[in-house]
């Protein structure tokens, strides 16, 4: 979740909403790589989740991190919840899930030594003080009662409007994960045609890395449970978005999409005021009731678009958002895989001629088989595992022809961040079948094997 954005100043006019987005366009030499990712802490022995603070705790973590790694802190009141480090952050999700904001970078091979370093950090200070982390899209036992609750006031306001809105906003706050990668666009005609296939293709991404199949103990019926939570959080804010493949779509339209989106807060000399369900058309008209003749600045509006929780969003950038967290070689897989769709206009354009055909409701439909099924779904005929084989070879073209080196050029190009997926592609199988067949294996269908054998 994200921390308060830093937009600018007063509004003054409707036309400063879309140029906010508008602003973030840059020309391609300047299109950066930008990976998030988070994980589950608990404690080795007790296989418990990690409380806020005590000798084992995801402070005890961040304290490590700043004491032993170089990382700057990041407060909330007197409470240590953030940390900050060349570009990148650390920050916690409502239940402690540790999340890496990774800087924006130039190549994979850049995102993958951060992603490496940061890994490394992290299990450094975890084995110091007995505690371990696992990358899942749901944690796989853990109770909503046995999750503790980070010290942020964003998570207090929206845990007590979760069950206003929905039956499974407490369970994605508190017991998922996930992996994304954020990319940047040129124009508003690029940005339109990148969101358009990002959404479509979002299907293919929760299919390729679906990791969370059991929850609460036991398997789920799903290959992503974590998509599955997101499907009954609130329809106000997530979703599939038709509206993006009409006429007209762009940086307006987004504006006004987001202007409908109920607002949670309004942040204010370090504190969240509660504003849950408030209008920000309200706000512009100076009739917000949580803030009475104030009107919005910059920074409000920055915030209030990270409460858009959709498949596939835009700030000033864009975030593919339908990845479930997973293992330490797919937290590079992802960002690979959306980069050589969309940085290419070649391969950006091949994928849009993959999906251009689908209409709202097989969109819709493969984000319900992508959840159930994995690569097994199929929607009107179209396999997903089809669908994701051609993603993929696409992908593969789109790194080939960036051509962007690593290890001081013996590497040629990023192509080989896409081998997980390929094998998945090649066996059918993804990280929830793996889980599954051990489940049903060698683990004597007990879930805490999951602990000792899918840690960092």
């Amino acid at each position: 979740m994200s921390i308060p954005q830093s937009g600018g100043g007063p509004i003054e006019h409707h036309e400063q909403l879309a140029e906010y987005l508008a602003s973030g366009c840059k020309p391609k030499s300047e299109w950066r790589i930008g990976t998030e990712h988070e994980k589950f802490g608990y404690c080795k022995d007790s296989l418990k989740p990690l409380p806020f603070e005590g000798e084992r705790s995801i402070l005890a973590v961040l304290e490590g991190l700043r004491d032993q790694h170089g990382w700057a802190p990041v407060l909330e009141g007197d409470k240590l919840i953030g940390l900050e480090k060349d570009g990148a952050n650390v920050s916690l999700e409502p239940g402690g899930q540790l999340e890496l904001s990774g800087a924006p970078l130039v190549s994979i091979h850049e995102t993958c030594d951060e992603v490496n370093a940061h890994l490394n950090d992290v299990k450094d200070i975890a084995d110091k003080i007995g505690v371990k982390f696992i990358g899942l899209g749901a944690a796989p036992i853990w109770q909503h009662e046995e999750m503790p609750v980070m010290p942020k006031g964003r998570y207090k306001l929206m845990t007590d409007y979760m069950d206003r809105v929905g039956t499974m906003g407490k369970s994605m706050m508190y017991r998922t994960c996930t992996v994304q990668v954020n990319l940047d666009f040129g124009s508003e005609a690029d940005m339109v045609q990148k969101l358009r296939v990002a959404l479509a293709l979002q299907p293919v991404a929760t299919a390729l890395f679906a990791n969370s199949p059991f929850f609460e103990g036991k398997p789920n019926g799903h290959k992503s449970w974590r998509s599955r939570i997101w499907r009954d959080l609130d329809d106000a804010r997530t979703g599939m978005l038709p509206f993006v493949f009409e006429d007209g779509m762009g940086f307006e339209r987004w504006a006004e999409y987001a202007l409908d989106v109920p607002m949670y807060f309004v942040y204010r000399d370090g504190k969240y005021i509660d504003a849950l369900g408030q209008s920000f058309r309200d706000f512009l008209k100076g009739k917000l009731p949580a803030l009475p003749g104030e009107t919005p600045t910059l920074s409000d509006w920055a915030d209030h678009l990270t409460t858009a929780f959709p498949e596939a969003r835009i700030k000033k950038f864009m975030e593919m958002r339908g990845a479930d967290g997973g293992p330490w070689r797919r937290l590079c897989a992802l960002p690979a895989f959306w980069v050589g769709l969309m940085y290419e206009q070649s391969s950006l354009d091949a994928a849009w001629d993959l999906v251009k055909g689908f209409d709202a409701e097989t969109r819709e439909a493969m984000r319900v088989e992508a959840s159930v099924h994995g690569l097994q779904g199929v929607v009107n005929g179209v396999k997903l595992h089809d669908l994701a084989r051609e993603a993929v070879d696409i992908a593969e073209a789109g790194l080939k022809a960036r051509a962007k080196p690593g290890a001081g050029g013996l590497i040629p190009d990023e192509t080989h961040f896409l081998n997980a997926l390929r094998e998945s592609v090649e066996t059918g199988k993804v990280p929830a079948d793996e889980l599954l067949d051990r489940y049903h294996g060698d683990w004597g269908q007990d879930v805490q094997r999951i602990y000792s054998e899918f840690s960092y």
